[in-house]
């Protein structure tokens, strides 16, 4: 595992540019390009969710609500409680604001990518519709730009992998059940093993049950959580109101530190920033286009405005929120990493119970996040094959589980990380070349909607 690590490791800072230029430049590029659309029309976007809008005419597989449920299953999830503590441990409490910034342009690069994969849906060799990075690749950049899918794709089968939170839930239940102590004294490595095993079991079970059950699962427990979580967070705030405007100033304040003791200084802090905000929200990933491509809609443009709210609810308010938690506790002065710190700042404020309750909503994302992302590594491995070798993908996955169990915090972020700087390069350049199309998309549904208000 050290050598896979080392390798890993050493291979980073050579995609960092490339990721970061074209997620921030070609984010901001698309902010102006758009005329700050998606900002614009917030309101819009909330009603079409709502179901406001609404046709039984439309295709596809699933509606507009649950294809958000879905995407925001899949990223507030560990990303957000655990993702962000690993920012501050890293970088400090400044990390918090370029997580902002990136979760701001995010939303734009959403509208974009999203809208293209409705634009560009196509049926697999079972006649299903699909949509994706693959197939905007493909059908937008003509056969030309097929290696650019291929590379896209094949990161995907390591880029979807469940190891994070696989290995984030395993530490949670280290942490706080403490299993050598309170239930059998087996070893840590025996514990980490057995937990690896029954997380790999139940996903079996519903992965195989394929995507309607885990649009209904994900739709039922994903919504219930958020809210316990945010209740949660809401009466830590409450007992600490006096520590919130002096938590977000040290944010704000900490985001300038040119002497920032990081490795790579304010450079450093900056990406850290952008690479944690990608990890929660997804955003220029071409994960979430994957959802939205099979969504029941008539018009690109409404899905697109619908996948934008993903990064705001995501981002800008679970992250912060789990944040100022962490901050106005004091945790992140503390050793840990990860989940470890999330945990002791909710166990600080909450009482003593707060690692208890902790674990019960990491216990649903954890799951909802398994079942979710097992399905974009499918299509994955299906464009590179077909349909029906695209299954096994599946027992990959499981397999993979047990292994993330075991390793180490490192390895897992590493791959992670290595693997979505690779996925958004060719997303990327797919999206900023395809863009005047979804602007010429738009400015029809627009005067449309004026005609008919």
């Amino acid at each position: 595992m050290d050598t896979i690590n080392d390798f890993i490791s050493a291979a980073l800072p050579y995609t960092e540019w490339p990721m970061f230029l074209l997620l921030i430049g070609g984010g901001l590029f698309l902010v102006f390009y758009s005329k700050f659309l998606p900002y614009r029309f917030f309101g819009h976007a909330i009603a079409i969710t709502a179901g406001k809008y609404d046709s039984d005419k439309s295709e596809g597989d699933v509606s507009s609500f649950q294809a958000l449920s879905a995407a925001v299953a899949a990223t507030v999830g560990l990303g957000n409680i655990s993702g962000v503590a690993i920012a501050i441990h890293d970088g400090g409490p400044g990390v918090v604001f370029w997580i902002w910034v990136t979760a701001l342009i995010g939303m734009c690069i959403k509208f974009y990518s999203c809208s293209l994969a409705v634009m560009f849906r196509s049926t697999d060799s079972d006649g299903k519709l699909q949509g994706g990075p693959m197939y905007y690749i493909t059908q937008g950049l003509g056969p030309k730009a097929k290696p650019l899918a291929i590379f896209f794709a094949v990161c995907g089968l390591f880029g979807f992998l469940g190891v994070f939170t696989a290995n984030q839930f395993t530490e949670t239940f280290m942490s706080v059940v403490e299993p050598n102590r309170t239930i059998a004294d087996m070893g840590s490595f025996n514990w980490q093993l057995c937990i690896g095993v029954v997380l790999a079991v139940v996903t079996s079970f519903v992965i195989f049950g394929g995507l309607e059950k885990i649009a209904k699962v994900a739709s039922a427990i994903v919504p219930f959580m958020v809210m316990v979580y945010l209740i949660a967070v809401v009466v830590v705030m409450v007992l600490n109101a006096s520590q919130i405007i002096p938590s977000l100033k040290l944010i704000i304040t900490e985001a300038w530190n040119f002497k920032t003791v990081v490795t790579g200084g304010f450079w450093g802090l900056v990406i850290i920033g952008v690479r944690r905000a990608m990890f929660s929200n997804e955003a220029g990933l071409g994960s979430a286009p994957m959802y939205h491509g099979q969504s029941k809609t008539d018009n690109p443009i409404k899905e697109g405005l619908v996948a934008m709210l993903g990064p705001f609810i995501d981002t800008i308010l679970v992250c912060t929120f789990t944040a100022v938690v962490i901050i106005l506790s004091g945790a992140y002065l503390e050793d840990g990493s990860g989940i470890v710190m999330t945990l002791s700042a909710f166990e600080t404020t909450l009482f003593g119970y707060g690692d208890v309750l902790l674990m019960i909503i990491v216990t649903a994302f954890a799951m909802s996040t398994l079942f979710t992302y097992s399905y974009y590594g499918v299509k994955c491995l299906s464009f590179l094959t077909n349909a029906r070798i695209g299954k096994f993908y599946n027992w990959y996955f499981v397999i993979m589980i047990v292994f993330a169990a075991v390793a180490s915090l490192d390895l897992v972020k590493n791959l992670i990380d290595l693997s979505y700087a690779l996925m958004v390069i060719p997303n990327m350049i797919a999206v900023l070349l395809l863009a005047p199309k979804v602007n010429k998309e738009a400015k029809k549904y627009f005067q449309k909607l004026k005609s008919e208000h």
